[in-house]
């Protein structure tokens, strides 16, 4: 949330915060900007909600789905920077950061790249140890931020397809997008209930669902959060921050 720049309105955040438990807030370098921090924050602690830093790759023009070729210093120091700020508003608004999930290609990198996920996971632990990690369920992040001591979500996806390795099906590629309502909800149900996805070949791949992610930048976002909330607790699956 907050991917947006200046004295706008928070519309479609709002709508969407009535649905979830948790908001991951752009830190102004693949969108957002210090107004828009500072209003998302104190609109979802007025809320009830956990509040992540959602730190990306410094790409406003790519959104942060662009890969960039940085280190492993460079992206420690990017992400102490983004997720500082973030905390930084949550503690003006008296309330706390309580979780940090990378945003778009740094987090499909990091998902992939043992040593960019361990710099991560070191600049969110010197942040604060009391931080939890989100990372792809299966994913090189999850190990990075338990191997640094750190707390860990394992995130499976509503609105995207997998591949047979357990990684999403690029955005590039036909078919990566889920955007009918219907097979969204089969897909968390599955997740979240048998701990399966099935791919786009049709194989079935082991999952860890502990906190179910919806962009909220796609078309679909706000009734796929509403009929998912819905439905999940249609059977029995509360909601609420991990």
């Amino acid at each position: 949330m907050g991917e947006s720049f200046g004295a706008y309105t928070l519309g479609d955040d709002a709508a969407l915060m009535d649905y979830v438990s948790s908001v991951n807030i752009a830190c102004g370098f693949h969108a957002g900007d210090a107004l828009v921090m500072q209003r998302t924050v104190e609109l979802a602690s007025q809320k009830g909600l956990a509040i992540g830093a959602h730190p990306g790759y410094p790409d406003l023009q790519g959104f942060g789905r662009r890969s960039m070729q940085l280190d492993a210093d460079e992206v420690y120091a990017i992400v102490l920077y983004q997720v500082g700020a973030l905390r930084a508003f949550a503690h003006a608004a008296g309330t706390r950061l309580t979780h940090v999930k990378p945003h778009g290609a740094l987090y499909n990198a990091a998902a992939r790249d043992a040593m960019l996920a361990t710099a991560i996971a070191e600049a969110v632990r010197a942040v604060g140890d009391d931080l939890l990690l989100v990372g792809l369920s299966g994913s090189c992040l999850i190990d990075a931020g338990k191997a640094a001591g750190l707390r860990t979500a394992s995130e499976v996806f509503a609105d995207r397809t997998y591949q047979d390795d357990g990684k999403l099906t690029p955005r590039t590629a036909a078919g990566a997008l889920v955007t009918d309502a219907g097979a969204a909800v089969r897909q968390v149900l599955q997740m979240v209930l048998a701990s399966t996805v099935t791919s786009v070949s049709g194989k079935e791949i082991p999952v860890v669902a502990d906190t179910v992610c919806i962009h909220g930048d796609g078309a679909h976002a706000f009734a796929f959060a509403r009929l998912l909330s819905e439905q999940l607790q249609y059977n029995n699956v509360s909601i609420k921050h991990p």
